[in-house]
């Protein structure tokens, strides 16, 4: 099924033809019954005999025998010509107007006369560039194997199509946009050399634009490598191309999160044409932003990209035909939002997603320009495009700094199981290339790194299944969507998984020793409780530093062994000594006693009726740092079906019981009966010596009820726009006086509503490792591992199916210290799932801390989702990175070796919001080169080894050490 009539299907369904601006510039409400005049002015201006004039085509009929026509405009004769027998279409010329106005036009001919008047515009000398490109969907309207075939043949078409025009006048020759890469990444792995060196050479000529995102991606749900990633690849295949990739498209998606400039800096990438889906869940994005082209300011502030939202988004070839009449109605809608610049640009997708090339764009702009000099049209790729613009334009447009915070990363909570294994596979990957750095850069592979980061990306791609997903979801071409959308996810965790032990088994090659390395994948001193497996630590319950001292230890109800890893180097390891004595008790326990928690550090207290945490104190202060004083407290299940929030649900009284009880680990297991759900088990833990609550949530989900009519409705019916639609979320309200919420998200820190841009989303906003709510003297930081998405303050994802009026979208976001991790939902009508069951782990942990601290913030969640790796002992003699960073609050983002095997690749991120210099050494005192690089891992600028970080800003160095 063709995606233009699905779209149709869900507008006429849910009433798209209501009136606005945005609408009505769309021209979709305007009828009348009116009889069409004879006379049509044509905005433009041809040139007659050297002057500039305005046309007005008229269409006469005639019936009878040959006559001659007069043609008079405000009542002057203009034209006199023989008529035959026949409907008759031809232009009259009038002298340009400057304003507006009123012109009569009269035509005589056999004794009938009829007269028009008509309204002649001031043609706006505008050049509108066409970026034709096809619209990629991996899926929706097809299988995606079909999907695949289909982008990699339009390759093929657009090289023919330019080739056949490559004589046609200049802008009337066709060039292909590739939207996104994977399709090309696709033909580049797949097709034969001389098809793969047809595409190098068209991409040379000109005739084929690279454009630098790999997938239509949902950026809000990537973390940082992830968000790298997505441009890695146009670095490369520009260069396989000789050329530099400078732009970037994505299309339907309304809203990107704010580290998207940042990681585009790092790419190259200077220019972006964002066309959204232009009616369906996008809030206000399009009103705010559609034809108002500004720079888009990097959380740094040193990097900027050039944002331009085009007129209908990516759609205008879905619903309108490029003729006289578009001109006409274009130009409108330039005069409509008072548009000031003489170059504009439109998308031409095609007649439908994933369509083909449309040669009729060349034969329109061809004849156009020739007939007319007024408005010109010329056929272009993203980046001459936007350069143009930039050049005439760039230093008046105004700069925005902030997130666009994007709206349809809610879907990914149709499949919180598969978002859970894809975001855990793209942070084991970013482990899994560090402990290749620092154990064995010898088994390093870049292309290995890369595939299984491509699944990581197409998970994340915003097509998440078929067009009937949610009114037939039963239907084989359903169901085998699905199938390949999740194995996207579960072949990331497969490959991630493999890279990372790889890396391991390289390097213990002492595997029946009695010792454990661990190692730590961060840039600073870690000292955490980590677990050995029942199997490896058999009998073995007393545990050593490699200075021959105790550290505590206990066996866990599992038979696992845990023991405190104390003082673990950044990005190096530390060796543990296991025997058969008795575990050494620490200095202080934690206890476990009536539903409280205590080490000493943190307390935290369990109801013994909900289940719910209702006490969180440290040792700082006696304050309780969580808000009792309502409804809601800590970690409490919330159920709602539907979109009212009164009507909200939570589980059954708990049963309680103790799972550890110390005195390294204590740990309380609470079972609960749940609405939507099968069961739910929760668990919070505490471990000596740490300073942070821990906190476990399986929801063992019972599947929503499905159609009871398959099929029927299709996505704008009834069941798949309102009914069976349900949200699960925990609550974590906190008693913060004054508190502000300060969200992670990649690449950058976001405040809700004061960092958030002009149409941006505010009924829900993604989050990547934790969200902190603190003021000047203490605050709580949750790290959030599984969940992508929280609603601040109230239940406000409560918007279901499609949703087209901007009007009903939340508005602004009050000061609060409450939020929702939102965690499962199936309101979309269409593309994302309709039910989803089975056990899902969430996972949280609640770090009191004093005032507010970005770096450290980022340190225990990173540390939270990167956590000490244990493995049997290996040389530590012939470990590979030894670098160390002076400066804790500078993170190292990345770190692996360079795909050339020379160097290694490091990036550091300024992470606590002021500019820091950090100082970079061997561990082996040798001495290093440091160079400036980007994601092509190019040697750019030789720095000193104290580097400048700037504060949010992402410095990627490529270090080349002796041993490499």
């Amino acid at each position: 099924m063709e995606r233009r009539k699905v779209i149709k299907g869900i507008a006429a369904a849910v009433g798209i033809a209501w009136v606005s601006p945005r609408i009505s510039a769309l021209g979709l409400n305007q009828t009348s019954m009116e009889k069409p005049s004879f006379a049509v002015p044509i905005r433009c201006l041809a040139n007659r005999g050297g002057k500039l004039v305005q046309p007005i085509q008229l269409t006469i009929e005639h019936a009878g025998t040959d006559a001659t026509l007069v043609v008079r405009v405000d009542h002057q004769e203009v034209e006199s010509r023989v008529l035959s027998p026949g409907t008759h279409t031809f232009n009259v010329y009038v002298d340009p107007v400057e304003t507006a106005r009123q012109i009569v036009i009269e035509y005589e001919i056999s004794g009938k006369s009829e007269s028009s008047e008509v309204r002649v515009e001031k043609v706006r000398k505008v050049l509108i560039f066409i970026l034709p490109h096809s619209h990629h969907d991996l899926g929706y309207t097809d299988l995606q194997s079909n999907i695949e075939e289909k982008q990699m043949t339009n390759i093929s078409r657009g090289i023919e199509l330019a080739r056949n025009t490559a004589n046609y006048p200049p802008g009337a020759r066709f060039v292909w946009n590739l939207e996104v890469l994977w399709g090309a990444d696709q033909f580049m792995r797949t097709k034969t050399e001389p098809e793969r060196q047809e595409l190098i050479s068209a991409v040379r000529k000109g005739w084929i634009g690279l454009n630098g995102m790999y997938a239509n991606e949902l950026t809000g749900l990537c973390r940082p490598e992830e968000l790298l990633q997505l441009f890695r690849y146009s670095t490369e295949l520009g260069s396989q191309c000789g050329v530099s990739v400078d732009s970037a498209m994505i299309s339907d998606v309304p809203g990107y999160t704010w580290g998207t400039v940042s990681a585009m800096a790092q790419a190259g990438i200077r220019y972006f044409s964002a066309a959204p889906n232009y009616f369906d869940r996008i809030g206000t994005f399009m009103v705010e932003w559609q034809d108002k082209p500004f720079w888009w300011i990097s959380p740094s502030g040193n990097e900027r990209v050039l944002v331009w939202i085009p007129w209908t988004g990516y759609a205008m070839s879905h619903i309108m035909k490029l003729d006289a009449g578009w001109v006409n109605k274009y130009q409108a809608r330039l005069d409509e939002i008072d548009f000031p610049y003489q170059i504009s640009y439109i998308r031409w997708s095609g007649h439908g997603d994933n369509a083909e090339p449309d040669p009729d764009i060349c034969e329109f702009v061809k004849k156009w320009n020739q007939e007319y000099e007024w408005p010109r049209f010329s056929i272009s790729t993203t980046s001459n495009a936007f350069a143009a613009f930039e050049k005439q334009y760039g230093h008046q447009l105004p700069q925005f700094k902030g997130d666009l915070t994007p709206y349809w990363e809610d879907g990914a909570g149709s499949s919180a199981s598969e978002t859970r294994m894809n975001r855990g596979a793209a942070e084991r990957l970013a482990q899994a290339a560090t402990l290749s750095a620092i154990l064995a850069p010898e088994v390093y592979n870049s292309a290995d790194f890369n595939v299984a980061w491509r699944n990581v990306l197409l998970y994340s791609e915003h097509t998440w299944g078929a067009w009937n997903s949610v009114s037939d979801s039963e239907n084989p071409f359903v169901t085998q969507q699905w199938q390949v959308k999740r194995q996207f996810a579960v072949d990331a965790e497969n490959e991630s998984k493999r890279l990372f032990d790889r890396a391991l088994d390289a390097y213990a090659s002492e595997k029946n020793s009695p010792n454990v390395d661990v190692h730590n994948t961060c840039s600073w001193p870690r000292t955490e409780v980590i677990v050995i497996s029942k199997e490896r630590s058999l009998g073995k319950d007393h545990v050593k530093n490699e200075h021959g001292a105790s550290v505590p230890s206990q066996r866990l109800s599992t038979g696992e062994l845990a023991f405190l890893a104390e003082n673990v180097p950044p990005l190096g390891s530390a060796s543990f000594h296991l025997s058969a004595a008795a575990p050494h008790v620490p200095a202080k326990r934690v206890t476990v006693l009536d539903g409280v928690l205590d080490n000493g550090i943190v307390l935290a207290k369990v109801d013994s009726k909900s289940g719910n945490i209702v006490e969180l104190t440290s040792n700082k202060s006696a304050r309780n740092l969580l808000d009792t004083s309502r409804d809601e407290t800590i970690n409490q299940y919330l159920f709602l079906e539907g979109k009212d929030a009164s009507t909200v649900s939570t589980s059954e009284p708990a049963r309680i019981a103790i799972e550890e009880a110390g005195p390294l680990v204590a740990a309380i297991r609470i079972e609960s009966s749940a609405p939507g759900c099968v069961d739910l088990v929760r668990r919070v833990r505490l471990k000596a010596s740490e300073d942070w609550l821990e906190i476990s949530n399986i929801v063992n989900k019972k599947r929503a009820p499905l159609n009871p009519h398959p099929g029927q409705g299709g996505p704008g019916g009834d069941f798949a726009q309102h009914e069976s639609k349900e949200s699960l979320q925990f609550a974590f309200p906190f008693a913060i006086e004054n508190g502000q919420i300060h969200i992670d998200v990649p690449l950058a820190v976001m405040r809700p509503e004061i960092d958030q841009l002009p149409g941006s989303c505010k009924n829900w906003l993604p989050v990547g490792r934790w969200i902190d709510v603190a003021n000047a003297e203490y605050g709580v930081t949750c790290a959030t591992l599984d969940a992508p998405l929280v609603e601040i303050s109230s239940l406000s994802a409560t918007m279901l199916g499609s949703q087209t009026h901007p009007g009903i979208w939340r508005k602004h976001i009050e000061p609060t210290r409450k939020f929702y991790s939102w965690i499962m939902n199936n309101h979309w009508g269409t593309n994302y799932r309709a039910y989803q069951d089975g056990p899902v782990e969430f996972r949280y942990a609640l770090r009191p801390h004093d005032g507010y601290n970005s770096a450290a913030a980022s340190r225990f969640a990173t540390g939270m989702s990167q956590p000490l790796v244990a493995s049997a002992p290996g040389q530590r003699s012939r470990m590979g990175l030894k670098l160390r960073i002076d400066q804790e609050d500078v993170l190292v983002q990345e770190c692996k070796p360079s795909a050339d095997g020379s160097a290694w690749i490091v990036q550091l991120f300024g992470a606590a919001g002021e500019e820091r210099k950090a100082g970079l050494t061997w561990t082996d005192g040798r001495p290093i080169k440091v160079w400036r690089s980007n994601l092509r891992e190019q040697p750019l600028e030789q720095l000193p080894t104290q580097v400048r970080v700037p504060a949010w800003e992402l410095v990627t160095l490529r270090i080349e050490a002796p041993d490499r």
